[in-house]
């Protein structure tokens, strides 16, 4: 069974049940996966974006996209318009692999992780990951690594509200903290 099929035959019926829906429709459900990597060092070295974006795109099973600065920040060097960023979004089949990927696979390789804050999920239902290293991704060679950043991960939601979104992630599988 896909986790695709395992969140609408499984998790969707707990869902209505348990939040006591009326309409199935009413039930939360992921709308996206966002991965992001912010690159400062790029004002500065050439090619380091590259080598981001073929590491998260190997993440993600899709292709990166190079993010630029919105606006102009003199402390740290940047220009509107400066490529510092990278960012890939995931919907449908392939985010439902990376969510499985991410529960099954990445949090418990974690080392002293004491499950997910609850301080993670925003008033939405959205939940923010942070992760120190790429390296917990089992696709990155640790071999083949320039440097070790960090990434940022955003499970998007419909959830509308914290508690909603929490019961969601935590029939997906996300272990929260006690």
């Amino acid at each position: 069974m896909t986790f695709k099929e395992y969140y609408n035959q499984e998790v969707k019926k707990k869902l209505i049940r348990e939040l006591s829906l009326k309409n199935p429709m009413e039930a939360p459900r992921l709308i996206k996966v966002v991965l992001n990597v912010g690159a400062g060092e790029a004002v500065s070295s050439k090619g380091v974006l590259e080598k981001i974006q073929e590491q998260i795109s190997l993440i993600a099973g899709q292709k990166a996209v190079i993010t630029l600065a919105r606006k102009s920040v003199s402390a740290f060097k940047i220009r509107k318009g400066l490529a510092i960023g990278v960012k890939v979004t995931l919907r449908g089949k392939k985010m439902f692999n990376f969510v499985e990927k991410l529960v099954k696979v990445v949090i418990p390789r974690l080392r002293d992780f004491r499950g997910v804050s609850e301080k993670n999920l925003d008033g939405h239902g959205n939940l923010n990951l942070g992760f120190t290293e790429q390296t917990i991704f089992p696709e990155i060679e640790f071999d083949k690594i320039d440097k070790i950043r960090g990434l940022q991960v955003t499970l998007v939601t419909n959830a509308g509200t914290h508690a909603k979104g929490k019961k969601l992630f935590e029939l997906l599988g996300v272990p929260f903290k006690k």
